[in-house]
């Protein structure tokens, strides 16, 4: 119920609303529209106006949707870990996603040369990015850190695709700063459309998943969303 072109028009706040009603979409549908707000720390208002911009016309047209959607669920319930993923791929079957796509396949398809960088397992996702992209008949390379003399560098029309769950990660921004001074159009893949990374980008992409941290701080959030982006863009240029 969650439209990918919804999503991308929430600003802090409502990212936060959303998240919330995601995680307990059970406990919502009996909450009234004060006590989601005492719960959220926000405004009466503040949760009318994220109802209107997912086109309802209040609270209680929402709540409904909601029971539809629950009852929906309730027929075929995915198991806990796919219900982000079932959310984020029915947003991603639509045709705002395809529009989404429509800068990212441009500035590529008039790229010499393509760079995919990131750290740690995004770094990964990097090398990942780069064998997929040049199967698929586009070459490529993958940085698999930013510890790269990029004041040296001189190739011309390159594309740099930079992924971080945060988008926070200092010395991949340090990096991104340095190819944006030699000209290099910059996408992202982040999760977060507010993250420093995603503002730096000249396109970005954000899934909007809960952030999972594990065995210690690890972060175990899912990163199948980059991996079909990725895919998904190497398959259209």
């Amino acid at each position: 119920m969650f439209s990918y072109e919804e999503i991308q028009k929430y600003n802090e706040t409502d990212i936060r609303i959303y998240k919330y009603i995601v995680s307990d979409i059970d406990k919502i549908q009996y909450m009234t529209i004060r006590e989601l707000a005492k719960e959220l720390q926000v405004s009466t208002s503040t949760i009318l106006r994220f109802c209107n911009k997912n086109n309802f016309d209040g609270y209680s047209e929402f709540k409904e949707a909601l029971k539809k959607e629950i009852t929906l669920q309730a027929t075929c319930p995915p198991m806990e870990d796919l219900q982000e993923l079932s959310d984020f791929f029915t947003r991603a079957n639509s045709s705002a996603f395809e529009e989404k796509l429509l800068f990212a396949i441009d500035v590529l398809r008039k790229a010499d040369l393509i760079i995919f960088i990131g750290m740690g397992s995004s770094g990964t996702l990097a090398k990942y990015g780069a064998r997929y992209f040049s199967n698929m008949g586009h070459f490529a390379v993958g940085l698999e850190d930013a510890l790269y003399p990029i004041d040296s560098f001189r190739w011309k029309n390159t594309v740099v695709i930079a992924f971080s769950e945060s988008g926070e990660t200092e010395r991949l921004i340090e990096a991104i700063n340095q190819f944006k001074k030699k000209k290099c159009c910059v996408l992202s893949i982040t999760n977060s459309p507010l993250s420093t990374l995603a503002k730096l980008s000249d396109w970005n992409f954000s899934y909007n998943l809960n952030t999972k941290r594990i065995n210690g701080g690890y972060n175990g959030t899912t990163q199948v969303p980059v991996i079909f982006v990725i895919e998904a863009l190497a398959k259209r240029i």
